[in-house]
């Protein structure tokens, strides 16, 4: 009887589980049985390993071969197990050395022909096994890349599994046809961001906008079509700061496993801007998917901006799932094979036209035939729980012909970054030592004690609250706008005037 060990990764959501792969040959009626919950794809496996050994030009073993996946009560799923059962199988029928390989994790999918092919989060799965002490990691050649930059990871590449099999000592004399090897695949291409200088006029809304860069707040904007709220909205990434180490690696992780991250340009270090079309279901933006969820373009918008074009469109099922997400900052998807957790806090960006028609508020204003009726029903798509989650609320105009002949140039993205970065930094060093790094996360009860001896400053809220403008939430948001007008500033308090600043942006009361 024959037994090896080796070891694999299983992912939920984010979180791998280190997974013994067990493999016992014994003399008896030939046949494969594998065992430990796995999935539909993960049985197949019996048969790609088995076809890609025979490829190898290696006898395959006519003996009883039981194969364990442990621990049995954890769930496993997708095509990353196939090298870990060839290899455990091999290494029971003595065709490679057992000693050692309890302590190497395989992380790839076998083809028919014995190439080894890249797989879906593998920077999560490296990273779960040099946490739990397994630093030699096996991969696809195409996956080398992303699973090297996994600090303490001793990664070897490999094109087939011959080359896993004289890695591990055995001897083989199959030579990989022409060297082929998969290539890696394809990332989502990055579309190149604009410059907020190609915007003409929306001074207020381009003053809304650095806010919200400044301090990770949320932005509605309302305008005709042509007004600018697209290209607003594209622009937001290019003044964001770089993200930082750990909240690259936690990026480029959602992205490893959603299956759209490009290894070959290292961690993603640039906020991810995800924009969804109107027509997209839910699943396609929080997440889904058979057994275990996939990330969907919330997780995958962490630490970025999810942009919501023509707001309205969007189906109520959709709008209404955003509001965990804004709370929380992660989503928790629960289905049939498990619960499945993703980060997910993003800067939502919605825009919408005033009416159905767009035409209110432009020039040609006089053509809209919609019914106030109409119009209020229009924007009620966005209901109150959601837009009282959003900190900014930007109302933006038609331009006019002049606007568009003779309208100045702002400042470039590069000017307003640098004073974005200035503030970032400013909230991270006073809230040095705790969970929050901007003004958005901050708790209200933390707010209201740090302003409470501010003169004037918690009154001019309170009695918006006490008018019904104002809900209890809403005036938490108000405060952490103002906040982040200080530190544009250059101030460490809010004053009256940036509380000011803060209500006009949010529910257009002028000042007085």
């Amino acid at each position: 009887m024959g037994y090896a060990t080796t070891t694999a990764v299983a992912l939920a959501g984010m979180q791998g589980h280190v997974v013994e792969v067990q493999a016992q040959l014994a003399a008896s009626v030939p046949g494969f049985t594998l065992v430990g919950l796995p999935d539909a794809a993960l049985a197949e496996s019996r048969d790609r390993v088995r076809a890609a050994v025979l490829s190898t030009g290696i006898e395959w073993p006519h003996r009883r071969i039981t194969v364990n996946l442990s621990p049995a009560s954890l769930r496993k799923s997708g095509s990353a197990f196939d090298l870990a059962v060839a290899v455990a199988v091999l290494a029971g029928h003595r065709l490679l050395p057992a000693a050692g390989l309890d302590r190497v994790v395989h992380l790839a999918e076998l083809g028919l022909d014995g190439r080894l092919q890249p797989v879906r989060g593998v920077l999560p799965a490296v990273a779960a096994a040099v946490e739990a002490g397994r630093t030699e990691v096996v991969v696809a050649e195409a996956d080398a890349a992303e699973a090297a930059l996994v600090p303490g990871a001793r990664v070897h590449g490999a094109a087939h599994l011959a080359d896993v099999v004289r890695l591990h000592g055995g001897t083989v004399e199959h030579e990989a046809a022409g060297g082929a090897v998969v290539p890696a695949r394809p990332g989502l291409a990055r579309r190149p961001v604009g410059d907020l200088a190609d915007v003409v006029g929306q001074h207020e809304a381009r003053l809304a906008l650095e806010i919200a860069a400044a301090g990770g707040h949320h932005l509605l904007m309302v305008g005709p079509p042509g007004a600018g709220k697209t290209m607003l909205a594209a622009r937001l990434p290019g003044i964001l700061p770089d993200l930082t180490d750990a909240e690259a690696v936690e990026v480029t992780s959602v992205h490893s496993v959603a299956g759209t991250f490009d290894p070959g340009a290292g961690l993603v270090r640039r906020p991810p801007f995800e924009d969804p079309h109107h027509t997209a279901t839910p699943a396609a933006v929080v997440g889904g998917g058979s057994g275990l969820a996939r990330p969907g373009a919330v997780s995958r918008a962490h630490r970025g901006v999810l942009f919501l074009d023509e707001a309205p469109e969007f189906t109520p099922r959709v709008l209404q799932t955003l509001r965990q997400p804004l709370e929380a900052g992660e989503l928790v998807l629960h289905r049939a094979g498990g619960a499945t957790r993703y980060p997910a806090r993003f800067q939502l960006v919605l825009a919408a036209n005033p009416c159905p028609c767009g035409m209110a508020g432009t020039d040609a204003g006089s053509e809209c035939g919609c019914t106030s009726i109409a119009r209020r029903r229009y924007l009620g798509r966005l209901s109150g729980p959601l837009l009282d989650r959003v900190d900014l609320h930007v109302r933006l105009e038609g331009l006019t012909r002049a606007d568009r002949v003779l309208g100045s140039v702002g400042e470039p993205s590069s000017v307003v970054a640098a004073r974005v970065l200035a503030a970032r930094e400013a909230a991270r060093a006073r809230f040095s030592g705790s969970a929050w790094t901007t003004n958005a996360e901050l708790p209200g009860p933390w707010l209201r004690d740090r302003l409470r001896g501010e003169a004037g400053v918690l009154p001019r809220v309170e009695r918006q609250i006490d008018a019904g403008a104002l809900t209890l939430r809403g005036a938490d948001r108000l405060l952490r706008v103002a906040c982040t007008v200080a530190d544009l500033d250059g101030r460490e308090v809010p004053s009256v005037d940036d509380v000011d600043t803060a209500l006009v942006l949010r529910t257009g009361e002028q000042r007085g």
